[in-house]
């Protein structure tokens, strides 16, 4: 019952910070102009907030909910709370080889999230291949990670640069201002964000088995190897999108899984949807407090993420390193 609580909670304060991110802004509207002029469609200021302001809450809370989700299933498949898509260097694989092929091929353009995935799924094999010695070893895993993702932002970055000249970045994958996003950008993450998500709900099972060791999940008849792909698939899957639509946001799926272990337990059939509302919800956060806290400028909400993210980081790592003190 606690636990039911907890996901009514959390879903009730993802729809009252929606309403009230689509009520603030430059164009600031009361609840009850809000719910009329979308009624009657007679109020310009509502008409203008639809097709500005929805398509932004929406993206944020779809990209937050992918990357969360993202975060778990890799923590599930690499057993390490820290795996997670930003820091391995997922997203930022998925963000510079989709930048890479829309800046040779423009008219590839819309084509770009299935850019994001290659790339992302490129990434993931590198940090598989390099950090696998027998078994996979956590912090030889995060430091990999740590190295590809700084590999893949920096190539990234070069993009910005022409001669010694700086110049308007054509890189909407790593920028997470989720400024004139439209329904358009809406309608392609929830396509392919809500296939991963509607998929990552059915893998809760495998994702429980896969902290057993190897060889006690194979002996309850689970196919290890083909379990760790799928997994990692759908992960890969999510965090590109999230990526190529909403920009390269870090630390989500570090802290909404942790969170959410503390409060509804390490039941991955739980904490798959549990996280999925709590990065919708944190994303938002981050995005409204961004775009009203020094209005009418803006604070990207990977800036907010990394100022939060950052020391969670270096909290998790010092208890890392007493629990292995301890073992």
């Amino acid at each position: 019952m606690k636990k039911i609580s907890l996901f009514l909670i959390v879903a009730l304060l993802l729809i009252a910070l929606a309403i009230f991110s689509a009520m603030t802004g430059s164009i600031k509207v009361s609840f009850w102009e809000l719910l009329q002029g979308l009624f009657s469609g007679t109020n310009e200021q509502v008409a203008i907030i639809k097709d500005l302001r929805f398509p932004r809450i929406l993206v944020a809370m779809l990209a937050g909910a992918a990357l969360a989700v993202s975060g778990v299933l890799l923590q599930a498949v690499m057993k390490n709370p820290l795996a997670e898509p930003g820091i391995i260097g997922i997203s930022s694989g998925a963000g510079f080889v989709s930048l890479t092929i829309i800046t040779i091929f423009p008219m590839l353009y819309f084509w770009s999230p299935l850019f994001s995935v290659l790339g992302g799924a490129f990434a993931c094999y590198l940090v598989y291949s390099l950090s696998w010695k027998a078994q996979l070893n956590p912090l030889r895993l995060l430091l990999v990670g740590i190295a590809i993702n700084a590999t893949f932002t920096g190539l990234g970055q070069t993009f910005n640069y022409r001669g010694s000249y700086a110049v308007t970045s054509v890189n909407q994958a790593i920028s997470s201002v989720f400024t004139m996003k439209t329904w358009d950008d809406v309608n392609i993450l929830a396509l392919f964000g809500g296939i991963g998500l509607f998929l990552a709900h059915f893998l809760g099972s495998w994702c429980n088995m896969l902290a057993f060791r190897d060889e006690t999940a194979r002996n309850l008849g689970l196919r290890v190897v083909r379990v760790r792909l799928i997994i990692s698939a759908v992960a890969v899957l999510l965090a590109s999108v999230a990526t190529a639509v909403g920009g390269l946001i870090m630390f989500v799926g570090l802290l909404v899984p942790h969170i959410g272990r503390t409060l509804v337990g390490s039941d991955y059939r739980l904490l798959i949807p549990f996280s999925a509302l709590g990065g919708a919800l944190l994303i938002l956060a981050a995005d409204t407090i961004g775009r009203t806290v020094l209005a009418p400028a803006e604070i990207p909400a990977s800036i907010i993420m990394a100022v939060i993210g950052g020391p969670f980081l270096i909290v998790m790592l010092k208890r890392s390193d007493r629990l292995n003190k301890m073992d």
